[in-house]
């Protein structure tokens, strides 16, 4: 690891370590866990969950933690967030949003040569891998889940661009798994950024703008308030 990724991991793990108090007297239904797609934002209550919050009008216990993977290794930070599977808090939730695999490809194999991560990740026919079984220990606990897909960038000046075949494959596997259990729902994203748009995503052309987490959240809430 280098000095820099050293230095940069506890301001990741402060600045989007989500808001997960709730209040008094509200029993919540709705758990949030992810990377920074769900976290961004958060620290303006402008997130995803933020969103699926006011939506609903009821509290979102968001766990999402900026560059937590799904297979991830290290004890202390991965029990900080990192890792998202032990971003899982006990609770009696009825919803499980939740999202990852990017920065495990983009991170781990940097988006090359990426078949055995992947099918680390999830087998091409959805059954076998971690996303697998981590949805399966949600869904074990009763919870319904709602898996977020990635923007797509809008394939000028973004430094994962050359992510886009990976990320697709990534979620037509996703997909898979969610068409063989009718309590998980995948959400696409990946038809919402027009070519050439700019505004879905945030300086880095990375991350979801304010108006993207807001569309996101808002798509989240109907699959809940319909389902």
């Amino acid at each position: 690891m280098t000095l820099f990724r050293c230095l940069l991991l506890p301001a990741l793990l402060l600045l989007s370590a989500c808001g997960d108090t709730v209040p008094a007297g509200q029993s919540p239904r709705i758990l949030a866990m992810g990377d920074s797609l769900l976290a961004w934002h958060s620290l303006a209550g402008k997130s995803i969950s933020d969103t699926v919050a006011r939506e609903l009008q009821e509290p979102v216990v968001d766990r999402s933690v900026s560059a937590a993977r799904i297979i991830y290794k290290l004890p202390i930070s991965g029990a900080a967030g990192m890792n998202i599977r032990k971003q899982y808090t006990p609770g009696k939730w009825d919803w499980v949003i939740v999202n990852g695999g990017g920065n495990d490809l983009w991170l781990g194999c940097g988006c090359f040569a990426c078949n055995r991560k992947m099918d680390r990740l999830i087998s091409s026919d959805g059954r076998t891998g971690a996303i697998p079984g981590m949805l399966a220990e949600l869904r074990a606990t009763g919870a319904r889940v709602i898996y977020v897909g990635y923007l797509r960038s809008p394939g000028v000046g973004s430094m994962i661009e050359h992510c886009r075949d990976e990320g697709n494959e990534l979620e037509a596997r996703i997909d898979r798994l969610a068409d063989m259990d009718e309590g998980i729902f995948f959400l696409s994203n990946k038809d919402m950024v027009p070519y050439g748009d700019r505004s879905y995503h945030a300086l880095d052309m990375i991350h979801p703008s304010v108006k993207a987490s807001s569309e996101i959240g808002r798509k989240v809430a109907e699959i809940i308030r319909t389902n």
